[in-house]
């Protein structure tokens, strides 16, 4: 079993740990060295034991926050995943209906009937602007 040094306010300590565990170690020693350091700076020296404990019970609470923000989001998730579950077994939607007008055949004819009575009349009114000119 490896033998790993770890400092911690300023303090060595030798721990033992499982084989291939020794990054990890050494990654939580990081962390409590961190709050020690935070409470060597704010009270100074103090006794191992109580800079151990002290800087625990800081990252106890910072895990403890950490642990709470984790099931605000798993339960958001959850309420997201489940609006998600529903929207997906809902029926579709009715497609929606849209009325293009039609325009009915007889004002088509009626209209090109029209055109062709004015054009008839303008061609006439040529005519006899031309034959008076």
């Amino acid at each position: 079993m490896p033998e790993v040094n770890i400092n911690i306010g300023g303090r060595s300590f030798e721990v033992a740990c499982q084989e291939g565990e020794e990054s990890f170690l050494q990654s939580a020693a990081k962390m409590l060295d961190d709050e020690a350091q935070v409470l060597s700076d704010q009270i100074g020296r103090m006794p191992e034991a109580r800079m151990l404990l002290m800087a625990g019970l800081m990252l106890a609470d910072k895990t403890a926050a950490v642990e709470d923000k984790i099931k605000e989001v798993e339960a958001t998730l959850a309420a997201r995943t489940a609006e998600l579950e529903a929207l997906k077994e809902a029926p579709a939607p009715e497609p929606e209906r849209i009325e293009v007008p039609v325009v009915p055949d007889a004002v088509t004819d009626t209209l090109a009937e029209l055109a062709a009575r004015a054009e008839a009349l303008a061609a006439s009114v040529e005519e006899k602007a031309a034959e008076a000119g």
